[in-house]
């Protein structure tokens, strides 16, 4: 069964600098999307859209303008296909100016996971999960219980 309102389809992470932030997510990877223009970044996902924006402006847009806009309460997650792939992108992300949190290690409920935060102190989780494959592509589906 579908749910069609149990979905992200854009992701905002308020940012100091928008020019640091992109240079961050370039050097780990990340490619700009065509639409992105001066004062917001874009990048296409699987599904939805990630977007870099000034804190400031985010703030405003909100409606708060001034308000003090925190970062590290919500983690975002990538999964990949094994540990070697989790060690690879976590790598990678630290090579292009992300902080370690917790370097990637065998957990608890059965895989492979660390955390890093961007320079703007989102935080990041880089995991591998035996019992949620991914597509080709690279999509998580949670599995089926039936």
């Amino acid at each position: 069964m579908t749910h069609p309102r149990q979905r992200v389809t854009l992701i905002t992470l308020g940012v100091a600098d928008l020019d640091r932030a992109g240079r961050f997510y370039a050097g780990w990877g990340w490619q700009p999307h065509a639409e992105s223009q001066p004062g917001v970044t874009f990048y296409q996902m699987q599904g939805a859209a990630l977007a870099l924006f000034p804190l400031a402006e985010l703030a405003k847009d909100q409606g708060r303008p001034g308000a003090p806009l925190g970062t590290g309460a919500v983690t975002l997650a990538q999964n990949c296909d094994g540990e070697a792939e989790v060690d690879a992108v976590f790598d990678l992300a630290l090579g292009a100016g992300a902080s370690c949190l917790k370097r990637p290690e065998k957990v608890f409920w059965g895989g492979y996971s660390g955390y890093l935060a961007d320079p703007d102190g989102h935080v990041w989780e880089i995991a591998c999960n035996p019992f949620w494959p991914l597509s080709p592509e690279g999509a998580l589906t949670l599995p089926d219980p039936g």
